[in-house]
């Protein structure tokens, strides 16, 4: 959804209440965390943030606070959502003089433990009315044979409406640019 000037709080919620029951606009939900889909590009961002529990934890509570989108041109509406199967939320994006409004639904969560590794995170997917389909990952890894942690962003998407068709280019190098600029947020949330 395109707006010529930022929408209002309570628009952007009017709008996130009216996608609550919205279904997914790709068939793949939940295939995030395999290879991309046929007929998708994928898009991936990695970074390590730091050594140990202490940073690890830290990790979470930013992932939780949605802090991989305090990017300066995204926001997600609104970084107090709960990271729950079925959250709603809408990022909002300022671009070449214009906004957009992207609605997604929290998928699935991952938080396991095989001894070498524990991962905590979420996947999100578009919603009808979103300009893309597909799915989106965001993950912190402890890797317990080195002690690194990591923050992972995976997704796969492709064109869904006429405009992201149109410009389908830019909207690639958007994606990105929102992996690159993410993983610097996380890095940068984990140093405060």
């Amino acid at each position: 959804m395109f707006f010529l000037t930022k929408p209002s709080n309570e628009r952007i919620q009017s709008l996130i209440n009216s996608w609550r029951n919205a279904p997914f606009n790709y068939a793949e939900a939940g295939q995030s965390l395999g290879p991309t889909p046929a007929g998708y590009a994928g898009n991936h961002g990695r970074i390590k943030l730091g050594y140990g529990e202490a940073v690890f934890n830290k990790a979470v509570e930013a992932l939780r606070n949605w802090k991989m989108f305090d990017l300066g041109w995204t926001s997600v509406c609104w970084p107090n959502a709960p990271i729950e199967v079925g959250t709603t939320v809408a990022v909002l994006a300022r671009h070449f003089g214009f906004w957009s409004l992207h609605p997604a639904q929290i998928v699935f969560l991952v938080d396991d433990d095989d001894g070498r590794m524990r991962r905590i995170g979420f996947a999100y997917g578009a919603l009808q009315g979103h300009g893309e389909q597909g799915e989106e990952t965001f993950i912190i890894e402890w890797h317990r044979g080195d002690d690194s942690v990591w923050y992972d962003l995976r997704s796969f998407s492709r064109s869904g409406e006429l405009l992201t068709k149109l410009g389908a280019p830019i909207v690639r190098m958007l994606q990105k640019r929102f992996a690159r600029e993410s993983t610097q947020a996380m890095l940068k949330a984990v140093k405060q």
